[in-house]
């Protein structure tokens, strides 16, 4: 008899085991796979709530950046050949009444800069360099582009401006433009970094 019972008990403790692999077995089975990592995304993109997307930009729109919100209060659009950008006014009563806009282009990637009106002075857009408070700006791109106005901006409806770019270093630029033959005007640009500015849609269309 207890050569009986301890078989017995054997073969009950090997069917506990049993049952529980498998049911060990079907709970793994059960679980999900984690989700795969989630891809790179466009931080500009137009679903982005929280950045806002720049190629939408629009009088009535309000943008911060560096702490300062400001409203745009016109946008120039600009066409040269099959290449189009944007460059939108925006209010200047944080900047001393110096002009302050905001370009937007793509070549092939986003390029969003920010601009400061610089007084032209002795500033030629003939040179090959320029240098200005101590950097120096080597000439990049010139042509000529046609353009539409939208809501305030200090240009015509429509029309065609020629512009002289140089590029510097560091994501500094200088640029150069003169709309319907009239004076040369000039303009600092810094490259906003991917983030650091925030639109807020306008109640317009």
């Amino acid at each position: 008899m207890g050569g009986t019972a301890i078989v017995i008990l054997l073969a009950l403790i090997l069917v506990a085991l049993v049952v529980l692999i498998l049911v060990l077995l079907r709970r793994r089975s059960n679980t999900p796979a984690p989700p795969p990592p989630a891809a790179p995304r466009d931080p500009f993109a137009a679903e982005d709530q929280v950045a806002g997307d720049p190629r939408t930009l629009k009088a009535g729109d309000m943008v911060e950046y560096l702490g300062t919100r400001y409203f745009v209060r016109g946008s120039v659009r600009l066409k040269e050949g099959g290449f189009t950008w944007s460059e939108h006014l925006l209010d200047a009563d944080t900047a001393e009444g110096a002009k302050v806009w905001v370009s937007v282009e793509e070549d092939p990637d986003l390029e969003v800069v920010w601009w400061t009106e610089h007084d032209i002075g002795d500033l030629s857009p003939g040179e090959k360099t320029v240098v200005v408070d101590g950097v120096e700006y080597r000439r990049d791109e010139h042509g000529t582009a046609d353009y539409t106005s939208e809501g305030t901006t200090g240009v015509g409806v429509q029309g065609r401006v020629e512009y002289v770019d140089y590029e510097g270093p560091r994501g500094k630029y200088l640029s150069f433009e003169q709309y319907g033959g009239g004076q040369w005007e000039a303009g600092l640009g810094e490259r906003v970094p991917t983030g650091s500015m925030t639109i807020y849609p306008g109640g317009g269309a």
